[in-house]
C-alpha cells in the first residue's frame, strides 16, 4: 500500500511541470504555465520500487493529466521521457518520468485494469481510493506488446497488442472517442467543482 513521506522535495513536482509542460505537443498555453494541482491518484509498484502517480493539475482553463513515475536510478532509455530530477527529504533523488514511457506504470495500468491492484488516494497513505474505477468490455487483458505510438495535441497512445491501444488523456475536456474501458477519477474541474471523469481510455 502506497506510504506518503510528509517531507520535503525540492523542486516541487508542481515546478518540474512548469518547466515540461511547455515542451509537449499537447500543451495548449502560449507562455510559461501557472498550475494547481487538481486531483489525482496513484497505484502500487508490486516490486515496491517505483513511485507510480497520476496526477491532474489546472493551468488557467485547460485541465491536464501527466502519468508520473519515480526512480531512485535513471529509467534505462529514458532520456527523453525524464520531467526532472527532484531532491527528496527522505528518500534522497529521485527522477520523475512521464510515467507513459515506463513500463512499471503501463504494466500496473493493466493489472489495474485486469482486477489485479487496487488504486491509492494520491495524498494519504495506506488507503484506498474508491473513487477510481477502471472497466473494460471483454477478459482479461494479455499485452504482447509496449510502446508510445502516438504523442500529439490529441493526447498520448500506448500499444499493447496490434488491436489494443491505451490513450491517455491529456486535456480532460476534450471530447471522448469511442472506447471500450476506461479509468475514471475525481478531480477539481478548472470551473472550481468536483468532478468524475475518464482520464485513461482502452481503445480496440
Amino acid at each position: 500500500m502506497s506510504l506518503i513521506h510528509r517531507t520535503t522535495v525540492t523542486p516541487t513536482k508542481l515546478e518540474l511541470l512548469t518547466d515540461w509542460l511547455p515542451t509537449q505537443p499537447w500543451y495548449r498555453g502560449s507562455g510559461r504555465p501557472e498550475l494547481a494541482k487538481a486531483g489525482g491518484f496513484r497505484l502500487d509498484d508490486p516490486k515496491n520500487v517505483v513511485g507510480i502517480e497520476f496526477m491532474v493539475v489546472l493551468d488557467g482553463g485547460v485541465t491536464y493529466h501527466v502519468p508520473m513515475t519515480y526512480r531512485s536510478e535513471p529509467l534505462a532509455d529514458g532520456t527523453d521521457a525524464l520531467v526532472g530530477v527532484m531532491r527528496h527529504g527522505v528518500l534522497g533523488e529521485r527522477f520523475a518520468y512521464d510515467g507513459v514511457h515506463d513500463p512499471v506504470l503501463v504494466s500496473t495500468l493493466v493489472a489495474l485494469f485486469n482486477g489485479e491492484v487496487e488504486p491509492q488516494m494520491q495524498s494519504v497513505s495506506h488507503t484506498v481510493d474508491a473513487t477510481v474505477t477502471a472497466t473494460h468490455a471483454g477478459g482479461r487483458i494479455e499485452p504482447e506488446t509496449f510502446a508510445v505510438t502516438a504523442n500529439n495535441e490529441d493526447g498520448t497512445e500506448v500499444r499493447l497488442r496490434p488491436d489494443l491501444v491505451l490513450r491517455i488523456r491529456r486535456h480532460l475536456a476534450d471530447p471522448l472517442p469511442a472506447h471500450t474501458g476506461q479509468v475514471t477519477a475525481t478531480f477539481r474541474s478548472a470551473a472550481g467543482t468536483e468532478t468524475s471523469e475518464p482520464v485513461i481510455l482502452l481503445l480496440g
